[in-house]
């Protein structure tokens, strides 16, 4: 029975973090908020900045919220302040600030509660599929612009952008907190009917579980915030203005460039699962070095095209990249830190995903706003990737010289 309700919970998890994932439509909104409040453009901007801020550090403090009360009121939690916070920014004529305290924190902070819970459950559940199942959970985040972009877009065109946070609060709340009240975790030592562990996979979680506090005693820790870091840093500054962006380039209307964002967020889905599945085969490090590169290319050369379908396929790309970074991060911990503690370890890692949604959007959005054009920022963010591919190739996993201090605070290696 319980191999049937696992799916079941999968489903749900995936629904929960397509809801959550609208988040990923923002830039439909940007244009029309400038233009009724006479804002500019990094001050809409900052909203989306301060809700994947909040989302990152409201992450982990989920995580553990969860070992005490469960994955089922976590999730619901997340949910409902997710929900709630778009609808309150509907009444953001009282000015900039409250569109920030309601979209960019309570909304940001239900996001992170609900977004962490399917990852963990979904581990537990599949522990036979266990990178395949994370990158659909996170997957499903990506795809949550799909859906939103393009009916965000008709609402704002038939009753306002702040009808429309009123609109798509209520159904976030609906669609999330429903999804949230199917996620739990499975019976104490449960494993899926006729699986075990193979002898590797056990010779694993027997001699690498690092506890949090002695994975923030390793460097490698910290790298890999930095990998995160840098890699969410240049997807998320196109995601933050993707639709003027696309009018700018391709010289078409609000109606054709929600359409390409809701494309291209196919391709933040899908990516988190090639990328991990990619991962498998070619390692971690590999895998970060690879999508770094390409990402020199791709952003490098967007400016040179004014195509919907060149550019969009362009940016389709970037966003597999963006997307792979947290499709194969989560499995990255656990190569390093064993799986035990995952839960802790990558839900503060998710931090960088935080301060990731300072830099690269407001970096875009400032360079856009002192040039005229997106060209120049663009161009630095292919930059910093170039830069960065040096990172990937030094990481190594902690020293076997940590090994057998797992109750002192750090923990065993293999």
């Amino acid at each position: 029975m319980n191999n049937y309700k696992r799916w079941g919970i999968a489903i749900a998890g995936v629904l929960l973090q397509m809801a959550l994932g609208a988040v990923y439509a923002w830039s439909v909104f940007r244009v029309p908020l400038a233009k009724q409040f006479h804002w500019s453009i990094p001050q809409v901007t900052l909203t989306f900045t301060i809700a994947i801020m909040a989302l990152g550090f409201a992450s982990f403090f989920g995580g553990l919220w969860s070992k005490r009360v469960g994955p089922r009121v976590v999730a619901m939690t997340g949910g409902l302040l997710y929900g709630g916070g778009v609808f309150l920014a509907s009444f953001s004529d009282h000015g900039l600030w409250w569109l920030y305290m309601t979209y960019g924190v309570i909304g940001g902070i239900g996001l992170g509660f609900a977004y962490i819970v399917p990852i963990y459950v979904l581990v537990k559940w599949f522990p036979d599929r266990r990178g395949l199942m994370t990158g659909i959970a996170v997957g499903g985040f990506g795809a949550g612009a799909l859906i939103t972009a393009p009916i965000a877009t008709k609402l704002i065109q038939s009753v306002g952008v702040l009808h429309t946070f009123a609109y798509l609060g209520i159904a976030y709340a609906i669609a999330s907190v429903a999804a949230g009240y199917f996620l739990q975790n499975p019976p104490e030592g449960w494993l899926p009917e006729g699986w075990k562990p193979v002898q590797k996979q056990q010779a694993h979680k027997d001699t690498s579980d690092f506890t949090l506090g002695g994975a923030l005693k390793t460097w490698q820790w910290w790298a890999l915030w930095l990998l995160l870091f840098l890699n969410t840093s240049a997807g998320i500054s196109i995601i933050s203005q993707e639709a003027p962006m696309f009018q700018e380039f391709a010289k078409t209307n609000a109606l054709v460039a929600a359409g390409m964002v809701g494309i291209v967020s196919i391709g933040n889905a899908l990516g988190r699962v090639f990328w991990a599945w990619i991962s498998d085969l070619i390692g971690r490090r590999t895998t970060f070095a690879v999508m770094f590169i390409l990402q020199i290319g791709l952003f490098w050369i967007l400016p040179n095209f004014h195509s919907v379908t060149s550019i969009t396929i362009l940016v389709f790309f970037i966003l597999m990249c963006y997307g792979g970074g947290f499709g194969t991060m989560p499995a990255f911990v656990a190569d390093y830190f064993g799986p035990s503690n995952v839960g802790s370890i990558y839900g503060l890692i998710l931090t960088a995903w935080g301060f990731a949604s300072a830099f690269g959007p407001l970096l875009i959005a400032n360079l856009r706003q002192s040039s005229g054009a997106y060209t120049s920022g663009l161009h630095v963010v292919a930059i910093v990737m170039a830069v960065s591919v040096i990172l990937p190739l030094l990481v190594r996993s902690p020293t076997k010289a940590l090994a057998g201090r797992n109750h002192s605070g750090t923990f065993n290696l293999h």
